[in-house]
């Protein structure tokens, strides 16, 4: 099963985007599924490399990490970098500056699409 992800909030401070990479990371481990994330709007902070975290506090760029290794390709708005400064110097190898047309392509190969 094909499915896209699509992570709008921001890296810390909603469990949502939390809960949603967690999701992702599960997903990834599957052998039935190929999963894209594409990270939007303030998702983008999430790839952001090198977040220093109060300790035992979570690491989304790590989880990112994690995730791509399993297969998983990450997808972050170039619009969305470019509004809040974030180059792509800025983000974790793994992740990579795309495009609205790549998201619609992504969107309908998708079986299924994730929101959060």
């Amino acid at each position: 099963m094909k499915i896209l992800m699509i992570i709008n909030g921001a890296a810390y401070g909603q469990d949502a985007t939390y809960n949603a990479l967690r999701l992702a990371k599960t997903l990834a481990r599957r052998d039935n599924a190929s999963l894209r994330i594409f990270l939007m709007g303030d998702g983008v902070t999430a790839a952001m490399a090198g977040q220093k975290t109060p300790d035992g506090y979570y690491k989304l760029d790590r989880i990112l990490t994690d995730t791509a290794r399993h297969g998983a390709q990450i997808g972050c708005c170039s619009t969305c970098m470019d509004a809040r400064g974030i180059t792509d110097e800025l983000l974790i190898p793994e992740a990579r500056r795309s495009t609205m047309n790549e998201l619609a392509d992504w969107t309908i190969e998708a079986d299924k699409v994730l929101v959060f």
